[in-house]
């Protein structure tokens, strides 16, 4: 899998930096461009206007570069926390190259970067609106598969002229759902106690330790169970029984500081056709860039969350989107060094120092509950849920489908709450593909 190294997720702005976009931005705008700025600004009321959008935790900015300095960007909007139902929409707004570096694929490099970067996150539908003037806007977005939807024949005034606007869609997902051609009631009878949450993701753990997969108990790297030998044929059958996601994880890497597992970690990828996200071990920039250039779509960084998290900062800009922080807890407190250490920082601390360095969900696990099959902890992922604004994705305890359910339930009190890791409860059969895929959807 390639990456767009000229695209990064902007959390903080330098001076040359600022000054770059600030002039694309003018540059845009004397162009016909839009931006939502019929004339040029000013340096200094784009400077403020830039400042206060880093500070704004539902917009994501991001930029492109050309020879090094920023000309274009684009920014992501999610809804406010309490638009349940408006979860898994994304809206793209104000994305735009300057006029003297188009016609060089910038648009559609950026555009392309944003998008994965949103599914990485869990979005599921991405927005768009565009005046009918932006011609070369909207055949970007038809390009690039966008659906337009609607026409607004009074979108804004120019002078004492009305023009329209264009209203575009897209789906995320690498398998969307059909759209509905009417307006169907479900009857009382065939709603569950979840119907009125959003769906989540199940993400089958693979857990590898020496080559083989295996699951642990507690974390304790001598309780470990030896469930399949072939971890490239584990991921082809989770695949097959419709799972979107695998959750990969390197026990020995993490545990030895690096990756221990390399080949197994391969046949993973190599042997299925959905996203995988990969954790342990990987403790620098070049480990991370190793595996996102293998085919890994999100990294998952843990202990080095901790320890580095200017590292966490750095992958953040270079890779947005794809870096997930990993936090492991025992009774709240963090753990590291694949769970030997426990250190005093609490992990809604930890949540709010990696949603600060730009992380595009976090993995919550409760260590005392991992492989023992009895629940996970739901009041502690509400309170994690309920403290960030990125996804969370909830691990360690699931042992059966009233679990599942309980998760499920608990996302009308925290709709932050995005996905689950199930590992043994799957291998032992306690948990079907089928019913969790159909109690989570």
């Amino acid at each position: 899998m390639t990456r767009n190294k000229r695209v990064q997720r902007i959390l903080n702005l330098e001076e040359d930096d600022l000054q770059a976009l600030c002039e694309a931005v003018d540059a845009s705008i004397l162009d016909g461009g839009g931006f939502g700025w019929l004339q040029p600004q000013g340096r200094q009321v784009l400077e403020r206007y830039f400042k206060g959008l880093l500070l704004v935790p539902e917009r994501m900015l991001f930029v492109i570069r050309h020879n090094g300095v920023i000309v274009g960007c684009a920014q992501l909007v999610r809804s406010a926390r309490n638009n349940e139902l408006q979860a898994m929409c994304v809206t793209l707004a104000h994305l735009f190259i300057a006029p003297y570096a188009q016609r060089q694929g910038l648009g559609t490099a950026l555009l392309h970067e944003v998008e994965n970067a949103a599914r990485s996150m869990g979005f599921r539908i991405m927005n768009t609106e565009v005046p009918e003037t932006q011609d070369g806007a909207i055949a970007l977005f038809r390009k690039a598969g966008f659906l337009h939807w609607g026409t607004h024949p009074l979108y804004t005034r120019l002078g004492d002229t009305y023009l329209r606007g264009l209203y575009f869609t897209k789906s995320l997902d690498t398998d969307p759902l059909p759209l509905s051609s009417s307006f169907q009631q479900t009857r009382p009878e065939t709603m569950t106690a979840s119907s009125s949450t959003h769906p989540l993701t199940l993400y089958p753990a693979i857990d590898l330790k020496d080559g083989a997969c295996v699951r642990l108990r507690r974390g304790e790297m001598d309780d470990a169970t030896v469930y399949s030998d072939n971890p490239g044929a584990q991921a082809l059958a989770w695949e097959a029984a419709g799972f979107k996601w695998l959750h990969v994880v390197d026990l020995n890497g993490a545990f030895a500081g690096q990756s221990e597992n390399a080949e197994a970690v391969r046949s993973i990828v190599e042997s299925t056709d959905i996203p995988v996200q990969l954790g342990g071990g990987l403790r620098d920039m070049k480990a991370i860039e190793a595996w996102l250039e293998a085919g890994i779509s999100r990294v998952i960084l843990g202990s080095v969350a901790v320890k580095n998290p200017s590292l966490v900062r750095e992958a953040c800009r270079a890779f947005p989107g794809r870096i997930v922080a990993g936090i492991d807890a025992r009774s709240g407190r963090v753990a590291t060094e694949g769970w030997a250490e426990v250190s005093d920082m609490q992990a809604t601390e930890l949540a709010l120092r990696m949603q600060e360095a730009g992380v595009a969900s976090i993995i919550f696990t409760e260590i005392s509950r991992d492989g023992m099959l009895e629940g996970l902890d739901v009041e502690q992922t509400i309170t994690l849920a309920n403290t960030v604004s990125i996804p969370i994705i909830a691990s360690g305890g699931v042992g059966s489908i009233e679990h599942l359910i309980a998760l499920r339930e608990a996302t009308q009190d925290a709709p932050g709450i995005e996905g689950v890791i199930v590992g043994r409860a799957l291998y032992d059969g306690r948990v079907t593909p089928a019913e969790a895929l159909k109690v989570l959807s």
